[in-house]
């Protein structure tokens, strides 16, 4: 192995190889004009290609940008979003409400107007929880327990539709019963 010689016996080494001819006068006066004037030569087109790259930065940032904002998670979710075992229950569920709801509706008369109205705005109700637990499910990440308040929500409105309708059965029954013994 070679050993690394010290700086100064490089320097004894190489003695007399060093161009030390004097510069000429003007020299560095002429070479710093050469310099200045290769700078504002290349100073336009080197600015244009400073302003088309941050340009061409700026549209990437900006397109980049745009690109995952727009992609942004929903902020609700039916329960139709977790399965399609859930899908067809959320389908059953609110064909089920909707009939009844229109069976109430036909049965409307003076005396159970006020019962219906009464059951129709506690559904409105119930469907107003329903519209909180969508986001509930977005923000839980399908968590089981909003799944099933979910559940537990369409089955209570059908249970309170189905309690009124019977209701309303006894009240249009018993009214025909009492017209036709005051007959």
């Amino acid at each position: 192995m070679k050993k690394k010689e010290p700086i100064q016996d490089l320097f004894e080494r190489l003695e007399g190889s060093f161009d030390t001819q004097e510069v000429p006068v003007g020299h560095q006066k002429r070479f710093l004009e050469k310099l200045n004037k290769t700078e504002q030569q290349k100073s336009p087109r080197h600015m244009v290609w400073k302003v088309v790259s941050v340009a061409a930065a700026i549209t990437l940032i900006l397109f980049l940008g745009s690109t995952f904002w727009t992609q942004e998670a929903p902020l609700e979710a039916e329960l139709a979003s977790v399965s399609p075992e859930m899908e067809e229950t959320q389908s059953l569920f609110t064909t089920t409400i909707n009939e009844e709801i229109q069976n109430l509706q036909q049965y409307e008369s003076p005396e159970t107007k006020e019962l219906i109205d009464n059951v129709l705005a506690e559904v409105t109700h119930l469907e107003n929880e329903y519209q909180q637990l969508k986001k509930d499910l977005v923000s839980s990440g399908n968590n089981k327990r909003v799944i099933r308040a979910m559940i537990n929500n369409f089955q209570n409105r059908i249970v309170l539709l189905e309690q009124v309708a019977g209701t309303v059965e006894e009240i249009k029954t018993l009214k025909n019963e009492i017209d036709e013994t005051t007959i």
